[in-house]
């Protein structure tokens, strides 16, 4: 516990192996699991984080289940996977809201205390033995904070290890805790017992905890600097100053993490427990899940959906009616291919801008899931690129069923088949461009920045404002893999092939392939452009899955300390004397029947 920016969230990566790894970044200290230097590997934990991602169209139920499905042996029959997830609904008040969609910020859905609730849940799916929880209360009420909290406690009593870190709690939150650390400024002030200790330790320098205060608040107000005026800041930074120093002059600070399991808590956990054998699942069995998933994704995202569709019909009557009916003449040649050309873009930003506002935020949940080994990355992209088709598909058909004829394009059924393939193809290679770009870049913000301003360059160079015979030299390589300018060649063959135009003068344009030589696409076949969509589209995809490949989170590894440094132990062991008789007896138990033993001790020693 302590102020913001104290280093608790630092403490708890630490822990847990989780801090993300910098060149700038040195981290040395000794971590031992039951008594022994071990790293997070050796152990079963869970993490739960501050930010609740989820896919938003899934219910409660349906996240906890594919899960289940993606972490739990194959060998587990439906029957049991579907007792084993009702269990956890069960164990952490998720019953009432089990087929309620998780929502998000367009969508309402479950509340904060349920979905955090709910991450607890997905943590749980493994059986882990230590629960990490960076501040699980945030941005809750009072009440849906004790909930949480009071489902924590409850893991604790059922014999997992609980750590988590906490700003400000109310008393009766702060009460279930067993120990607490206080941490300001990066400096440990005090680690013991939570109960009376820290206001009877505090209280020998002169720091009395008034009568009918929460003692959370006291010891907050305590390590916290004010900076109101020069002079509160020097007296509380002289005051924490002091503190730390006092707690660091004890040789070796000893911790004791008072038991919680008793005989009846140990049998009753003893009963929930599964006997599990590990089978990792295959790559077609993932691939499988994840496309269920995706397709529940895609297909459930109604406001999205509607959104979408609305704006393409809505365009393609804008286009139909200034190019209301074109004709033969020659002025319509003009018109035929600036349709054409805001045809080609209106398609490729309408994918793109979509995407890059989606993937960011999902690619987060993937890098979490895929630091778990839920699944490898080669079943996620596939699945995603399969589940998106039909509803991919559905856009650029309403948007060509309604555009074409009241442009009164080329007024045939085979033609009108042609046009709508190569938006639809053109889509796709903007849908994928989309996702290189969210791979490439931090933040949803960012990817909105960077994907229409690279979109502008291909329109550029699409064909239509630059002919590519005047392109220079250095920028002949753009045309290429502009996926506008494929695009629009395509549909320029399409439209301007066997067509004949009214002509009164011997220099003027009489058919469709004259218009076509003065575009440079003379010669040029519909199969082409489609074959270099298709091109583009691999390489967007193969470029997305090496980034993401690249960027998978990397962990600051924990190097062993300097013996000549000075070391500071904190150690959490069961108290002997507070364990029940039988206390022997389940330690052996446990370490014989669970596979991931609770976590006994923590020696941090020199850690940085």
């Amino acid at each position: 516990m302590g102020p913001s920016g104290s280093g608790k969230t630092t403490l708890l990566n630490v822990l847990a192996g989780q801090l993300m790894a910098s060149p700038r970044l040195h981290l040395s200290g000794l971590l031992e699991v039951n008594g022994k230097p071990s790293s997070n590997k050796a152990y079963k934990f869970a993490y739960v984080r501050q930010e609740d991602l989820f896919f938003s169209q899934l219910t409660v139920r349906e996240t906890l289940s594919l899960a289940a499905e993606l972490q739990l042996p194959e060998i587990l029959s439906v029957e049991e996977r579907d007792e084993y997830v009702n269990s956890l609904l069960f164990k952490l008040g998720l019953v009432s809201c089990a087929d309620s969609n998780v929502g998000d910020a367009k969508v309402r859905g479950i509340s904060g205390g349920e979905k955090k609730r709910l991450s607890l849940a997905c943590e749980l799916i493994a059986s882990p033995s230590v629960i990490y929880a960076d501040e699980p209360t945030t941005g809750l009420d009072a009440f849906q904070a004790e909930k949480v909290m009071e489902a924590l406690r409850q893991l604790a009593q059922d014999g997992h290890t609980v750590i988590c870190s906490i700003h400000q709690p109310r008393g009766s939150v702060y009460f279930k805790f067993d120990d607490i650390v206080l941490l300001t400024e990066g400096k440990l002030v005090y680690a013991g017992p939570a109960r009376d200790e820290p206001l009877a330790y505090f209280s020998r320098f002169g720091y009395t905890c008034p009568d009918h205060v929460n003692p959370a608040e006291f010891l907050a107000d305590l390590i916290s600097v004010d900076y109101s005026s020069a002079e509160s800041v020097y007296l509380s930074q002289k005051r924490i100053d002091s503190l730390a120093e006092s707690f660091l002059q004890r040789s070796s600070t000893i911790l004791y993490a008072s038991p919680l399991i008793s005989r009846e808590g140990y049998k009753k956990s003893k009963l929930q427990k599964r006997t599990i054998v590990k089978k990792k699942g295959g790559w077609w069995r993932q691939f499988w899940l994840l496309l269920r998933r995706a397709w529940m994704q895609a297909s459930r995202d109604g406001p999205t959906n509607k959104v979408r569709a609305r704006m393409s019909i809505a365009s393609a009557i804008i286009f139909g009616s200034v190019f209301w009916r074109m004709g033969r003449s020659q002025t319509s040649i003009q018109d035929r291919m600036g349709l054409l050309q805001v045809a080609a873009i209106n398609t490729a930003m309408a994918a793109l801008t979509k995407t890059v506002g989606v993937f960011p935020k999902e690619r987060a949940i993937v890098d979490r899931e895929r630091a778990k080994g839920s699944y490898a990355l080669g079943p996620y992209l596939l699945s995603k690129l399969i589940a998106e088709i039909p509803v991919g598909a559905a856009f650029p058909l309403m948007f060509g069923a309604v555009l074409y004829p009241m442009a009164r394009l080329h007024p045939t059924l085979s033609r009108f088949g042609k046009f709508c393939g190569i938006v639809t193809v053109e889509s796709f290679a903007a849908s994928a461009m989309g996702l290189t770009v969210g791979a490439m870049v931090p933040t949803t913000e960012a990817a909105m920045a960077v994907g229409p301003s690279l979109m502008t360059v291909f329109i550029v160079f699409g064909g239509y404002y630059v002919n590519a015979d005047n392109t220079p030299i250095i920028f002949r390589w753009i045309p290429r893999v502009s996926l506008i300018r494929w695009a629009f060649q395509g549909l320029c063959i399409n439209e301007f092939s066997g067509l004949q135009f009214d002509h009164q003068h011997s220099f003027d344009i009489q058919t469709g392939e004259q218009a076509l030589e003065r575009l440079s696409f003379g010669g040029s076949r519909i199969s082409d452009t489609v074959m270099a969509q298709s091109r583009i589209l691999l390489f967007w995809y193969c470029t997305t899955y090496l980034l993401l490949e690249k960027k998978k989170p990397k962990y600051q590894q924990l190097e062993l300390p300097n013996p000549e440094q000075t070391q500071q132990k904190i150690q959490l062991e069961p108290l002997e004397t507070d364990l029940p008789p039988e206390k022997e007896q389940i330690k052996s138990t446990r370490q014989v029947e669970s596979e991931s033993p609770p976590l006994d001790m923590y020696n941090l020693e020199g850690a940085k």
